[in-house]
């Protein structure tokens, strides 16, 4: 065991009782009515003591004026080391900084944001680019070779025209660009993982929406399907009244827009208009007068002109 660790943790008695000495220096550090009352000290070794003040000023609730005092060996003299103010137990701190990879949430992206990639990111990995070995369909190439001789053409043997000619059926570029391969990074087993399970969670057979129901996803007409793994647990929705219209959608997903839950009946058709043209209806000029439209007795006026 060391020496400095069988040291008396006991404060120096002189350290101890240079209140005011750290008061002073405390007022000098700081302006006048900040320092408050002493509030204890620490030892923080042999003749090194800290004295602690209350801080009054506004906005530093629970900081600490903290002086630290100290004197050489068989010297009664003590003296300053330094002043500072630091927080205390209680004292009211901003939080944690937070790297902004972490702090990132969905959604908070707008116009004009960019955000980089992690090289190391878990969701992707390298994908076929073709770099590492010459194209098949370069004229020097033996595919493209057989494919000249094949349709009597002559191969040319000059630099290249600067076109940029189709990878051939079947060779590896062309099942890489078939697969959506022919990129630095494309999406790994575990990036899929993660966006599905993201996927089933909004819209997936455990929402309220999909438990409440008439029928699921997969015998919606309009649903979309996808291609690739993911359409055989995923799809499109394409009805605009449905809370999930242009989102992925799980397979045992529903709601209540579903195409074949409740389906209207046509509404009748009303029969075409007949017209009878080998009949005449009679239609008087002047109505009747017991038709409710003609007063039955005419007026003294009406006599006089001739009306009757």
């Amino acid at each position: 065991m060391s020496a400095a660790t069988t040291r008396s943790r006991t404060p120096d008695r002189l350290c101890a009782e240079a209140v005011d000495l750290a008061r002073a220096a405390a007022e000098e550090a700081a302006a006048p009515g900040i320092v408050g009352e002493h509030v204890g000290l620490v030892s923080e070794g042999d003749r090194v003591v800290t004295h602690f003040f209350q801080c009054l000023k506004l906005g530093y609730r629970g900081w600490r004026w903290a002086v630290t005092v100290a004197r050489a060996s068989r010297a009664k003299i003590v003296t300053v080391d330094e002043a500072a103010l630091l927080p205390g137990p209680d004292a009211v701190l901003a939080p944690e900084w937070v790297p902004w990879s972490e702090r990132l949430r969905p959604g908070d992206m707008g116009p004009g944001d960019l955000l980089p990639t992690d090289a190391e990111d878990l969701r992707l990995e390298p994908g076929y680019t073709g770099e590492d070995e010459p194209a098949p369909n370069v004229p020097v190439s033996h595919e493209m070779a057989d494919l000249v001789e094949a349709e009597d053409a002559d191969l040319a043997t000059g630099p290249s025209s600067g076109f940029t000619v189709a990878p051939l059926r079947g060779s590896i570029p062309a099942i890489a660009e078939e697969l959506g391969m022919r990129r630095a990074r494309v999406l790994s087993r575990y990036g899929l993982h993660t966006a599905a399970d993201r996927w089933e969670e909004a819209f997936g057979p455990k929402t309220p929406m999909a438990q409440s129901a008439p029928a699921a996803c997969v015998s919606c007409g309009f649903l979309v399907p996808i291609g690739g793994s993911l359409g055989q647990a995923f799809g499109a929705c394409a009805n605009e009244f449905s809370p999930a219209d242009g989102r992925l959608v799980s397979l045992a997903y529903g709601c209540g827009g579903h195409s074949e839950a409740a389906v209207m009946p046509r509404p009748p058709q009303p029969p075409a208009p007949v017209i009878d043209e080998t009949r005449v209806d009679p239609f008087p000029l002047r109505p009747s007068s017991d038709s409710g439209s003609v007063t039955p007795t005419a007026d003294a006026d009406t006599e006089e002109l001739g009306h009757s």
